[in-house]
């Protein structure tokens, strides 16, 4: 598989994959599966994304249309929409970012804590 056709088969597969946000925490794969089928699209999956650590529900989620579905028809239909209360905000899903580290220490290079310069 050349470069080209990995990046061709990503935005084919991007193209169908909406992102759905707000949440609520009790909501699940079936779930917000169900709410989009009931809105009468066809899913190829649907996953509540989970925090690694805790694997609490972390308010937001990915729903794979069908071939075939209107992806615009969907966002226009979908965004807004109550489910379990809370008022839904839905787009089309981007690629996920390469190259992200993870750390949480504010970007400060690749420096030891303790190997700072005090001003005192």
């Amino acid at each position: 598989m050349t470069g080209r056709t990995t990046v061709r088969h990503m935005e084919d597969w991007m193209a169908s994959k909406l992102y759905v946000g707000n949440l609520a925490h009790s909501t699940d794969d079936s779930g917000l599966g169900a709410f989009v089928t009931n809105a009468g699209f066809q899913v190829a999956s649907a996953v509540v994304i989970r925090d690694r650590l805790t694997g609490q529900p972390r308010g937001f989620g990915f729903v794979e249309l069908a071939a075939g579905e209107d992806m615009q028809r969907a966002i226009g239909s979908l965004n807004g929409q109550a489910l379990e209360g809370r008022s839904l905000t839905v787009n089309e899903a981007r690629p996920q970012r390469t190259g992200f580290s993870g750390s949480r220490d504010g970007g400060g290079g690749n420096r030891d804590r303790f190997d700072r310069k005090r001003d005192y």
